[in-house]
């Protein structure tokens, strides 16, 4: 998994500089990684689902953070909303026997983390709009 690789780029866009935006791809990376070892069967169910909705955190993030507050504040919700999809497809692997107890906890932990700092950035974007 290459953490950051954006970063070495002579290229760089504003939004890789968030923080949030960097631990969302490290998430969708880890999930890609974990899903590998699913059944072949959930190639195009629970395996999809789970890669989808991870990426899409970080997704929404980068397609939010050009826009207006309010776009952004949408785009925000939307990553929220794909961090709580992976809670579930974190527990269906777990149930299924596709992920151990505590691979199921780092998921969470990870995802505990990224919605604070979605919910933290989205609050300060939402009084930034107050002041307005």
């Amino acid at each position: 998994m290459e953490l950051g690789v954006s970063m070495n780029s002579k290229y760089n866009f504003k939004f890789e500089d968030l923080q949030v935006y960097q631990k969302a791809m490290d998430f969708g990376e880890h999930v890609n990684s974990q899903v590998l070892k699913f059944p072949r069967y959930e190639l195009y169910a629970l395996s999809s689902q789970f890669r989808r909705a991870s990426d899409s955190i970080a997704l929404n993030i980068s397609e939010g953070y050009p826009g207006s507050d309010a776009q952004f504040v949408k785009h925000i919700n939307y990553a929220i909303y794909s961090a709580n999809e992976c809670v579930s497809c974190s527990t269906k692997a777990k149930r299924r026997g596709y992920v151990t107890f505590e691979e199921d906890e780092k998921n969470r932990r990870f995802l505990s983390e990224l919605t604070k700092m979605m919910s933290s950035l989205r609050k300060k974007i939402k009084e930034r709009i107050q002041k307005h």
